[in-house]
């Protein structure tokens, strides 16, 4: 995967990791911490108050504050409340930015893999702080990383599926090979259009792995969420 970072400055530079707690996020902050020319000073979470829970993926707060505590960062939570527009959302993690950029970090990484459009609503919005997007597992085969992840030895299970493409059975299950064999077509097995997130509790940086077991089931607005619990 080095070489999402040729051509770019080999001096250490402080980077905010944006973190949704999922694979692809735990995947692109080894590959910033395994280039050596990166800093990772924090994890940036946005939290709906409302139900305490990450935002899309649904975990519980407190297993997020294990996640971060197990690669040994501070997190930095961005707390929304309910159905927030873009317009407040924008104005939330703006000012979260603004933060990290007073300190001294001026660059933000992401998780994404092929989105042009996610890219660039991305890199617009840091531009409009002074910040700089960089995307560490920008186009690579989705398949083949999916297959990397498992191979370096990170764990991860399956919290929230797309009711519309996935079975609720898939909501729950680790992410492993047999769960990569049983996508139906035209599922990304990165998930890269949200077919599905995953929650990461063990793997490279991980200090140790995070304790939890398996809550009830739960369909809200045409997604399936299995809720994890702290063990």
């Amino acid at each position: 995967m080095s070489d999402n970072f040729q051509g770019l400055d080999p001096v250490r530079q402080k980077i905010l990791m944006c973190w949704s707690g999922g694979k692809d996020s735990a995947f692109a902050l080894r590959e910033l911490r395994q280039s050596g020319r990166y800093e990772v000073v924090s994890l940036l979470t946005t939290v709906n108050e409302q139900f305490d829970r990450v935002s899309m993926h649904g975990v519980r707060r407190e297993l997020l504050v294990a996640q971060a505590r197990a690669l040994g960062l501070p997190l930095h939570v961005v707390s929304l409340y309910g159905q927030v527009s873009m317009e407040l959302y924008e104005e939330k993690m703006r000012e979260a930015l603004q933060e990290f950029l007073a300190a001294g970090v001026w660059q933000a990484a992401f998780g994404d893999l092929f989105l042009e459009e996610v890219r660039s609503y991305r890199e617009k919005n840091l531009a409009k702080v002074g910040m700089k997007a960089i995307f560490p597992l920008w186009g690579c085969n989705t398949a083949h990383l999916a297959r990397e992840f498992l191979e370096l030895g990170f764990r991860a299970i399956v919290v929230t599926v797309d009711a519309k493409v996935l079975d609720e059975s898939f909501a729950g299950r680790p992410f492993d090979e047999s769960f990569l064999r049983d996508l139906p077509a035209g599922v990304d097995p990165c998930a890269e259009n949200g077919e599905f997130h995953s929650f990461v509790f063990d793997g490279p940086g991980f200090q140790e792995p995070i304790r939890w077991r398996p809550g009830e089931k739960v369909t809200r607005d045409g997604f399936v969420y299995c809720d994890l619990l702290p063990a």
